[in-house]
């Protein structure tokens, strides 16, 4: 294929926060820094696991749960979409379930450019974790939920098959070899909140075996820093391609993760090595 002919790179972003427990200043921060995004030429952008709010106790993402299809959170994520006509694949926001007062779904929501919303989807795997003092148990507030979940954006005039999954999900392959059943993802969105213990030991190694095995790019954004509650989260949002590179991250800190898409490098990759193709299993 001559260069004229090359498709135009994707532009995507992954947003990290360091998020508050205050939902208005979150708002504020995720505003900001997709406005930045979208000035440099971001057509897809990801907020990261709990952009709206990282409480100082397990319950107040339960105070702020919002019911489906209204509330500040989701009016500002459709609106944001829509002023910088970009593809918003919402990090997390905790949506109720029905007739409870102590459980939520953690759902990502994905809006299209013209604010309206394109899929949503309810975290599967919930994170329990425990070491010294640190312990973590999602599913003491959180209701888990049960299908995977794929769309299919359009970025400029090209489209692009992305899969679904947040933050502990990275750790069972299985989630994301489900997607091929519609067709191989070009990308998979993980918004995340690693702490730091699991992040320094598995989070860059995990990102790049998805990319790899799955010959797919990974957009990976992050909470990153230490938060009013004391939990210090990992960061290293990222950008993975599909030969398992990492093409741009930021270690700790807010801020934004620019990179491209290139549909002849997902071609070139799956073309070399069709591993897809050669699925027994």
């Amino acid at each position: 294929m001559t260069d004229t002919l090359r498709p135009d790179p994707l532009r995507v972003a992954a947003i990290q926060m360091v998020s508050a427990a205050s939902v208005d200043a979150n708002l504020a921060v995720a505003g900001r820094l997709i406005a930045e995004a979208a000035g440099e030429g971001a057509q897809l952008v990801g907020l990261p696991e709990y952009f709206c709010l990282m409480g100082r106790k397990d319950t107040d993402k339960v105070d702020v749960r919002e019911e489906l299809g209204r509330g500040p959170i989701q009016d500002f994520l459709s609106s944001t979409a829509s002023e910088h006509r970009v593809w918003l694949v919402g990090g997390t926001l905790p949506i109720a379930v029905d007739g409870r007062t102590d459980r939520i779904r953690n759902t990502t929501f994905v809006y299209r450019p013209d604010g309206t919303v394109a899929t949503r989807y309810d975290k599967i795997h919930l994170f329990g974790f425990t070491k010294d003092a640190e312990h973590y148990d999602e599913a003491r507030t959180i209701a888990a939920g049960t299908a995977p979940v794929s769309f299919e954006a359009t970025l400029g005039d090209q489209p692009l098959r992305v899969g679904l999954s947040i933050c502990y999900d990275l750790r069972f392959p299985e989630l994301y070899r489900r997607f091929a059943t519609d067709g191989a993802p070009d990308l998979l969105m993980v918004p995340s909140a690693f702490t730091y213990t699991t992040g320094s030991a598995h989070w860059e190694i995990l990102l790049r075996a998805r990319a790899i095995e799955n010959q797919c790019y990974v957009l990976a954004p992050a909470q990153g820093g230490r938060h009013e509650s004391g939990r210090r989260t990992w960061g290293h949002s990222m950008l993975i391609d599909p030969w398992g590179t990492v093409v741009a991250v930021r270690d700790e800190g807010e801020g934004v993760v620019v990179g491209s898409i290139d549909p002849m490098r997902l071609a070139e990759v799956r073309r070399n090595l069709p591993a897809l193709k050669h699925r027994v299993l």
